[in-house]
């Protein structure tokens, strides 16, 4: 869990030679997202640490639907430019509470408030547009500058054991 948020899915490229700012990055994504029309999302700017207390912050992008939140990573590094995103839920804080507590944790989790299909139906179908939408900006910075095109395993996420829990 980080920082509350309970990690589903997660996928990460390296686009080499292209070289991009975030902010133009991030304002692609929430074009292609508003052009998907994908309803009762919230975007925002949310500020990570890159590692300890007084470390530095890194910029994402968090576009938030219900209780799923993506936290989108635009970034220069090296010769190329970073992208990730991570999915995950965002438990109101009474879930979060309960499911700190031993023992008492796990049973509500299984029985009070048991992951369904229409949960993990949901989550897989947010994660489709948004991913499609981050693919959709990636594809076309790369062909505005003569770069190669994301391979089919670059492309691809990678889903938690939504039932490992």
């Amino acid at each position: 869990m980080t920082k509350g948020l309970i990690i589903l899915s997660h996928w990460n490229t390296m686009v080499e030679g292209l070289e991009a700012s975030p902010k133009q990055f991030f304002q692609s994504v929430e074009s292609a997202i508003s052009n998907k029309s994908v309803p009762n999302t919230r975007h925002a700017r949310v500020d990570w640490k890159e590692g300890g207390l007084i470390s530095a912050k890194r910029e994402y992008l968090r576009i938030k639907r219900k209780n799923l939140a993506f936290d989108i990573c635009g970034a220069p590094f090296g010769n190329g430019f970073f992208v990730s995103w991570w999915l995950g839920e965002v438990p109101s804080g009474f879930t979060q509470l309960v499911i700190s507590i031993p023992i008492i944790g796990p049973l509500f989790s299984k029985f009070i408030k048991p992951i369904t299909y229409y949960q993990i139906d949901t989550a897989a179908m947010f994660q489709a547009l948004i991913h499609s939408a981050v693919l959709e900006v990636i594809d076309g910075m790369t062909s505005a500058k003569g770069l190669r095109a994301l391979s089919d395993d670059a492309r691809k996420p990678i889903m938690r054991d939504f039932f490992d829990l």
